[in-house]
């Protein structure tokens, strides 16, 4: 079963009056790339994030994000006593030598640097627990995305495959044509040196030897091997980085074709191999 790189997924939840939302968007890489942007709070849990995020969507350039929202009893800031105090005894002893009015000094003091201290409250067991249940929701909502996608990326490897299949069963059709155009070259090349002395049966042996170097048949055959492999390895999950494997030696066997051709139409064909081939590559590199 196909999977795509791509994905997307998300989660909330509300305890104890913080609710929390938890985003998680893919990437294609070649490996696990994870980037988070998480609440000071949570970052404790970072290695378990980890974990659970290698375990569940296995590689990708993995973002994680995670929105707070506190409400309720849920305190998150809270005043600097001491430093208010000290404030406060500070500006008393500058009215008192510049004479000043009576002022409202809780307004002024409010507006101090590092008056408001942001409180960390220890993560209860429960709220970890409850945080890393989210981050897996948010996972199997982003694999189900993945599969979605991986259902449009399978129909596009098997017709690709398909095509190149049905290229190749249209090159033995110019296969004899292509050695009768080579012999009747080689024919034309010794009528016009006519007069000239050679020895005809070293000049058979030489001829089959070229025609031997031209045969296709055994890059036909591991094509037609490494075409159905792709397909069978497609049945297979998680099977991205073999599917690249194979796209390699297809190629290979490709381009041997086309280097051996020498036949204007069997070129076209390899031509469109190569293109279907090509598109098949792009979409590899975005498969899980």
């Amino acid at each position: 079963m196909v999977l795509s790189m791509t994905g997307f997924g998300k989660s909330t939840g509300s305890l104890q009056g913080r609710k929390v939302s938890v985003e998680i968007r893919s990437l294609n890489s070649k490996s696990l790339d994870l980037s988070f942007r998480i609440p000071n709070q949570y970052r404790e849990l970072e290695p378990q994030m980890r974990n659970v995020l290698a375990e569940m969507l296995d590689r990708g350039k993995i973002d994680v994000i995670i929105n707070l929202d506190n409400s309720g009893d849920s305190q998150q800031y809270v005043i600097n006593k001491d430093l208010a105090a000290s404030y406060y005894k500070d500006l008393l002893q500058v009215n008192e030598k510049i004479n000043g009015q009576t002022e409202d000094y809780l307004s002024l003091i409010l507006r101090m640097p590092d008056i408001f201290t942001n409180e960390k409250l220890e993560l209860s067991t429960e709220e970890k627990e409850w945080l890393i249940s989210l981050l897996k929701e948010a996972c199997s909502n982003a694999n189900e995305f993945r599969s979605r996608e991986g259902v449009a990326l399978q129909k596009e490897f098997e017709d690709r495959i398909n095509e190149i299949h049905s290229l190749l069963k249209q090159i033995p059709q110019f296969e004899q044509e292509r050695i009768d155009a080579i012999k009747e070259r080689i024919k034309k090349g010794l009528e016009e040196l006519a007069g000239t002395k050679y020895d005809a049966n070293r000049l058979e042996q030489e001829l089959i030897f070229y025609i031997e170097k031209l045969d296709i048949s055994e890059e036909k055959m591991r094509l037609s091997n490494h075409l159905s492999y792709f397909m069978d390895t497609l049945k297979i999950k998680a099977s991205g980085k073999k599917l690249g494997f194979i796209t390699q030696e297809i190629g290979r066997e490709i381009n041997t074709l086309g280097s051996k051709s020498n036949h204007v139409e069997m070129q076209k064909l390899v031509v469109e191999m190569k293109d279907n081939l090509e598109k098949i590559k792009e979409q590899v590199l975005n498969t899980l």
